[in-house]
């Protein structure tokens, strides 16, 4: 019989913990050891998350506690700045387990693997400290990363998601009554997916986000500016050569649609369009911020640190 891997996931009251509690239930090879919420502790998994059949209970651990577990692999659904004392806890206690971090704050951090597999699958071997990229980040990338090293200049991005982005905390963000008929727009320069992406690529960027009145699902618009002419020919053939082996990258054609991507684990990357000189690029991606921005690539990087099929339990 082939032997179980646990998973802890701290933070699980989330929209993003909620997403991968589901995947985990119906993973062949993966199960939950423990789902902390402060929130919800002591209240039964399966009351909140049908999807999983088990008797396991919400619990409300600390980072010692969590770090004590003993799961294969603890993963932090935290908000941005609350890792540290888990990881720290992890370091100590379990130094060899992997860790996969949700949130921004290892991002930076040379000593983690920064797990976007289509861009960063060569350096995952090994990796036991893996930092789970941004959602508007890994759409930011997906959309640029095949023309990087025809890029002229700053890339701008403008960038509109559904408010489950905003979390689960009480917010303008994500109040539907303040959003509805409405866009609002946020955090317009020094964002830090816009750092991340300029990090990560090598190359600025300039990204400009929005919240939108739909639940989920990013739209992202890249206006790229290319050291030399182009045609649609070049574009589409750069594209098909980084993703047309992706299993969860698709490039199209036309623009993708958001309200197409609600709810599935890939990306989509079209639309391509070029200035009369060929100087000028622009390219769409969409994805659902809570999925590929987040849970389903969160799985990903969990194969690849077990060894396992990267799609493993992920529908495609």
């Amino acid at each position: 019989m082939t032997a179980r891997i646990s998973l802890g996931l701290v933070g699980a009251r989330g929209h993003v913990g909620a997403e991968l509690i589901k995947l985990v239930a119906a993973h062949p090879r993966f199960e939950l050891a423990f789902v902390s919420s402060r929130e919800r502790a002591g209240q039964p998994l399966a009351e909140h998350e049908p999807a999983y059949a088990g008797d396991l209970r919400y619990v409300n651990l600390d980072a010692a506690a969590a770090a004590g577990q003993g799961a294969d692999a603890p993963v932090l659904a935290l908000p941005n700045g609350m890792a540290a004392p888990f990881v720290a806890e992890l370091d100590v206690r379990a130094p060899r387990t992997v860790v996969v971090d949700l949130s921004a704050d290892y991002r930076f951090d040379d000593r983690w693997h920064y797990g976007l597999p289509e861009l960063t699958r060569a350096s995952a071997p090994g990796a036991t400290r893996i930092s789970n990229p941004g959602c508007y980040a890994t759409a930011m990338q997906l959309a640029i990363a095949p023309m990087c090293q025809a890029l002229a200049g700053p890339v701008q991005c403008f960038g509109v998601s559904g408010y489950s982005g905003a979390g689960t905390s009480a917010s303008d963000k994500n109040d539907p009554v303040k959003l509805r008929d409405n866009l609002m727009p946020y955090s317009l320069t020094g964002h830090v997916h816009e750092r991340e992406v300029t990090r990560q690529l090598g190359h600025a960027v300039e990204f400009m986000p929005h919240v939108a009145p739909h639940f989920r699902g990013i739209t992202l618009t890249a206006n790229l500016h290319l050291a030399s002419a182009h045609t649609p020919d070049t574009v589409k053939l750069a594209y098909d050569r980084l993703y047309g082996s992706e299993p969860l990258v698709r490039v199209l054609d036309d623009a993708p649609w958001v309200s197409r991507i609600a709810g599935k684990h890939h990306a989509e990357v079209g639309g391509f369009t070029l200035s009369a000189d060929g100087r000028r690029l622009v390219v769409v991606s969409t994805l659902d911020n809570l999925l590929k921005g987040a849970a389903t690539q969160a799985l990903q990087n969990l194969n690849l640190a077990f060894g396992l099929p990267e799609t493993m339990g992920i529908p495609t």
